[in-house]
């Protein structure tokens, strides 16, 4: 495992010799906009706009910050073109692709809630 604090992924690592791998992962798929990064570059390879002009409720800030946090952890990789002006393209690592079934998962797991949810909202009407 890399350098990390022992408290650095969460309560579990303060007992453990190394990070606990559940935190760890939730550690760095967190964030609010991670997971529909990883969706839309499943998809395709993505310029920094377009990927912007998709998430609309993202701040330039902030899609930066975890463009860039992904990119640390290795799930994405960065390519600037000779354009002018310059353009970003991104697309998924390896290690990147290797979440989309997990990511998959989620998305089934969070339309069954829905779904749940719905179900509950129509009974008690």
């Amino acid at each position: 495992m890399s350098d990390f604090k022992s408290d650095q992924y969460g309560a579990c690592t303060l007992t453990v010799k190394r990070a606990c791998p559940i935190e760890l992962a939730m550690h760095i798929m967190g964030g609010k906009w991670k997971g529909i990064i990883l969706s839309l570059l499943s998809k395709s390879p993505m310029y920094y706009n377009a990927i912007r002009r998709e998430i609309p409720g993202v701040t330039q800030r902030i899609l930066t910050l975890q463009l860039r946090d992904m990119e640390k952890n290795g799930l994405i990789e960065r390519e600037e073109t000779n354009d002018n002006p310059k353009r970003v393209l991104y697309y998924l690592t390896e290690l990147g692709e290797s979440f989309i079934p997990i990511l998959k998962s989620l998305e089934q797991w969070g339309n069954a809630y829905i779904s749940k949810q719905e179900e509950g909202l129509k009974e008690s009407q």
